[in-house]
């Protein structure tokens, strides 16, 4: 019942808006909520499904796109990391939407994608729980006069509910809307008609639902006047210093805005007076050179001063999930007994360290 429900509301124009003429390509493993939701959407209508095969490198999905004349494609935001610069050269004039799910889409790679291609990425949010897609960040009529950065910070958000499902930002105790103003921050609930209402047999039903029914997501979010919610963090990822919350989320979207960072991942350190604080481990473009002093100087003025990382490592690559999502639970283990280099406060901008 859930995935027929799903694919209706998932074939609305106002979701993923497939049709007959349609070539869709998942980039997902087939296990995966991302894949067979919108695999089974593609077939409702008689589309026509791309499945990537063993070589899921970049330069194989961009030939896949062009070759076959791929119209939707979607995948998770790593996935179009690395694909954006295999896609110069190539005719990918019949692709029209890339939906991205999984993970928090930066605002520097949708902008890359709408300054290369002229179609900025569409980001769509969900969760296995929610079969999967729930909320698409289309921009709404009535703001068709918003500036191009208003707009890319709308693309920027998980978007809005599609018809048949509600999502809500509340206090996690009282269960209280938080007010509209993109600064509160509470927890990301969902409920409709394809969102899972209990874990068969499972002891985590009771704290996982609320009793009106709607689903704790465990995403930390905020709420705009117009209805878009943005995930700030995953409720376990969030950098929790001194009774305040650091996401990082954001702070890995500002690092990636760096034209030489390809990838970034913050975690939190354990830190003797503020209880944590942030660790950012980047990953740097192919042929360029950064340091730490650098990306710290970047960050100012773009981030509160408090949410400045206490440290910069630079790693190879950001251990990544079997759909491609970042590893958190695998640099915390990485890391773990790290030594930050500040015990007092946040750090300045005066380490020499290098990568590139």
């Amino acid at each position: 019942r859930s995935t027929y429900l799903h694919t209706m509301g998932a074939l609305m124009a106002d979701g993923l808006g497939a049709r007959e003429t349609d070539r869709i390509m998942p980039v997902v493993p087939m296990f995966h909520a991302n894949a067979w939701g919108l695999a089974h959407a593609g077939v409702a209508v008689g589309a026509d499904l791309v499945l990537p095969g063993p070589d899921m490198s970049p330069k194989a999905l961009a030939s896949l796109i062009a070759t076959q004349r791929v119209t939707i494609a979607a995948g998770v935001p790593t996935i179009w990391m690395g694909v954006l610069p295999e896609l110069k050269g190539r005719d990918i004039s019949a692709l029209r939407t890339i939906p991205c799910g999984g993970s928090a889409v930066p605002k520097a790679l949708s902008e890359a994608y709408r300054e290369q291609t002229g179609m900025p990425i569409l980001q769509a949010w969900g969760m296995t729980e929610t079969s999967p897609v729930i909320s698409v960040a289309h921009v709404k009529s009535i703001l068709a006069d918003a500036t191009e950065d208003e707009r890319a910070d709308m693309r920027a958000t998980i978007g809005r509910p599609i018809f048949g499902s509600e999502i809500r930002v509340v206090d996690p105790v009282t269960l209280e809307p938080v007010p509209p103003d993109r600064k509160t921050q509470g927890e990301l609930q969902a409920a409709g008609g394809w969102v899972a209402k209990s874990y068969y047999n499972d002891d985590r039903s009771p704290e996982s639902f609320t009793e009106d029914g709607w689903l704790r997501t465990g995403d930390v979010a905020t709420m705009d006047e117009h209805g878009y919610a943005r995930i700030v963090d995953r409720t376990k990822d969030v950098v929790k210093s001194g009774g305040e919350w650091i996401s990082t989320v954001e702070l890995e979207n500002e690092i990636m805005a760096h034209p030489k960072v390809a990838e970034a991942a913050v975690i939190g350190i354990p830190h003797p007076k503020w209880d944590e604080r942030p660790l950012a481990c980047v990953v740097v473009k192919e042929g360029e050179e950064i340091s730490k002093t650098e990306i710290l100087s970047f960050l100012e003025g773009r981030i509160a001063k408090w949410w400045m990382p206490d440290d910069v490592v630079f790693v190879d690559e950001v251990p990544k999930t079997s759909v491609g999502k970042f590893s958190k639970k695998t640099l915390r283990e990485t890391f773990q007994g790290y030594v930050l280099p500040t015990t007092e406060g946040p750090p300045t901008a005066g380490d020499n360290d290098r990568a590139g």
